[in-house]
C-alpha cells in the first residue's frame, strides 16, 4: 500500500474521463474519483435502453488512423470471429499492430463487429449518396441542366474567395454555390441554429477537413477499402467500421467495470457546483449528490470533460474578462426520439442507411438513425424498425420543452410528411434529451484561447 497517494478528480465518466482513469490507476500512486452528474456511464457516447432496445445517441462509428488507438479499443473488445491466441491486425495497412487474443477477451457479448458505413441525403423526396459519388446515378438524378449548373457555379467558386471569412464561403468555394445549397445549408443552419454565414470558418476546416470534389472523384474510381484503419482516406470518406454489438456505450461500460476492479471510485448524480482555488491548483471541489452538498478537499489533480462554460463559472475569483467570454460560449442541445414501426408499414425497411441526413427546410427533422443497420442486437424483434429520429434545439427553447407526446406528434407528422411511414403506424416511441452536446464555433468563441491561457 503506497502511502500519501496523489489524489485525482476526473468530472465525467464519458470516452475522455473514463480513458484518463483508466490509464491513471495502472499507477499505484494515484487516488482516483469520477463524478458523474448523471446515473449512466458514456456521456454523448452512451447507449440506452429502452424496452431492450437500444438508442445510439447521435451515432458512433469507431474507426482510428492512431495504431495506439486502435489497439486501446482491442483490449476490451475484440473483432468479432477471432479465436484464442490469434494475433489480429488492427491496422491492416503501414505498420502492423498486433494484439495476441487470450481468453478472457472472448466473451462473445463483448465482441466489435466490422460495419459498413452508409449515410444518404434526402432533398426534394430523393435520396443521395453521401459522402456524394459522382457516378452515372448520380448525374442521372441531378438532370443535363442542374449538372450544369454546378459545373459553372464550382469554376467560378475557385476564383470568387481568396480566403472564406465563414462558414458559408467556406462550402462555396470547396463545393460552389449550387452544391452548398442542395446538400450542406439546410442541414446545417438546422444543427447549429444560424445562418452559415454567422458561422466560422473553422467549423468546416475542422468537420469537412480535405474532403472535396477531387478527393471524392479520385476515392470512387480506387474503390471501396476492406481497411479498418483506413490511413491514407479522408475522415468523411471512411466506409468501414468497428461497432460493439450492443452500441457504443458498451465499450465504456468494460471500461468503467475495468477501472473499479483498479480501485476507481465513480460518484454518480454528482452535479459539480464549484471549485475553490489557490493561485493555480484548485484544492477543493463542491458539488451535490442525491441532494446533499458535498466536499472533496485536498485534491491535486482535476481533469475535466465538463462543458467549459460551467467549469469557469464554478471557479472563484476568475477575471471578469474570462467570466465574460465563458458566459457567451454557446452550445447546441440534442433530442433523440426513438420511434418503433413495423416493417411491413414504411419503406425504410429495405434501406441500409446508418443515418439519413434530412436536407429538407420543410421540416425540422435534420437526421434520421436506423438503429437495426448499426447492429441488429439492438433490436430485439425483427419484425420491426427502430428509428432514431434526431432534432437540435437550444435548452429551454420551444422545442426542447416540448412534452414527449408532442415530440411524438410533431415525428409523426414529419415522418409523414417526407412519406416515410404509413398512418398510425408508430408502435411505441422514447424520447432523450441531451443538454450542451456540441460547443459552437460561433459567439465568443473567436476569443476561447483567453480561456485556454487562463
Amino acid at each position: 500500500m503506497i502511502l500519501n497517494r496523489k489524489k485525482v478528480i476526473i468530472i465525467g465518466a464519458g470516452p475522455a474521463g473514463l480513458t484518463a482513469a483508466f490509464e491513471l490507476a495502472k499507477d499505484e500512486r494515484f487516488e482516483i474519483i469520477i463524478l458523474e452528474k448523471s446515473n449512466e456511464i458514456g456521456g454523448l457516447s452512451r447507449t440506452v435502453n429502452y424496452k431492450g432496445f437500444r438508442m445510439d445517441i447521435g451515432g458512433h462509428r469507431f474507426f482510428s488512423k492512431s495504431d495506439v488507438v486502435l489497439k486501446w479499443w482491442e483490449q476490451f473488445m475484440p473483432v468479432e470471429n477471432a479465436v484464442q491466441g490469434q494475433e489480429v491486425d488492427l491496422t491492416y495497412q503501414g505498420k502492423t499492430t498486433n494484439f495476441i487474443l487470450s481468453q478472457q477477451h472472448l466473451n462473445a457479448e463483448n465482441n466489435m463487429m466490422i460495419r459498413t458505413r452508409r449515410s444518404r441525403i434526402l432533398f426534394l423526396r430523393t435520396f443521395f449518396e453521401y459522402p456524394l459519388r459522382f457516378d452515372f446515378t448520380l448525374f442521372k438524378k441531378f438532370g443535363f441542366f442542374r449538372l450544369i449548373r454546378i459545373l459553372i457555379s464550382y469554376l467560378i467558386s475557385k476564383f470568387k474567395f481568396n480566403k472564406p471569412k465563414n462558414l458559408e464561403d467556406f462550402f462555396i468555394k470547396r463545393f460552389g454555390t449550387v452544391l452548398y445549397k442542395i446538400f450542406f445549408k439546410s442541414y446545417t443552419e438546422k444543427v447549429w441554429g444560424v445562418p452559415c454565414n454567422e458561422i466560422s470558418a473553422e467549423w468546416g476546416e475542422q468537420r469537412i477537413k480535405k474532403l472535396s470534389i477531387t478527393k471524392a472523384f479520385v476515392h470512387l474510381f480506387k474503390g471501396k477499402s476492406e481497411k479498418i484503419s483506413q490511413k491514407n482516406i479522408e475522415t468523411s470518406l471512411i466506409e468501414q467500421f468497428l461497432y460493439p454489438k450492443f452500441g457504443p456505450g458498451q465499450m465504456w461500460e468494460l471500461v468503467a467495470e475495468e477501472c473499479k476492479k483498479m480501485g476507481v471510485k465513480v460518484i454518480f448524480n454528482s452535479c459539480v457546483k464549484g471549485f475553490s482555488r489557490c493561485e493555480y491548483t484548485l484544492n477543493e471541489i463542491y458539488f451535490t449528490s442525491q441532494n446533499i452538498e458535498n466536499k472533496i478537499d485536498q485534491i491535486d489533480y482535476v481533469l475535466s470533460t465538463m462543458p467549459v462554460q460551467e467549469l469557469i463559472k464554478g471557479i472563484d475569483d476568475v477575471p471578469i474578462k474570462i467570466q465574460k467570454i465563458a458566459a457567451g460560449l454557446m452550445y447546441r442541445d440534442f433530442i433523440t426520439v426513438g420511434i418503433l414501426v413495423r416493417k411491413d408499414k414504411t419503406n425504410l425497411a429495405n434501406k441500409k442507411d446508418n443515418w439519413i441526413y434530412i436536407q429538407e427546410a420543410d421540416v425540422q427533422l435534420a437526421r434520421l438513425q436506423i438503429f437495426n443497420n448499426w447492429s441488429p442486437f439492438l433490436v430485439p424483434d425483427d419484425n420491426f424498425l427502430w428509428l432514431g429520429l434526431e432534432y437540435f434545439c437550444y435548452e429551454n427553447d420551444g422545442l426542447w420543452n416540448l412534452t414527449n407526446q408532442e415530440m411524438l406528434s410533431l415525428c409523426e407528422t414529419e415522418l409523414l410528411k417526407l412519406n416515410l411511414i404509413e398512418s398510425n403506424s408508430i408502435e411505441d416511441f422514447h424520447v432523450v434529451r441531451q443538454e450542451k452536446s456540441y460547443p459552437a464555433y460561433f459567439a465568443t468563441y473567436k476569443d476561447f484561447d483567453y480561456i485556454k491561457a487562463f
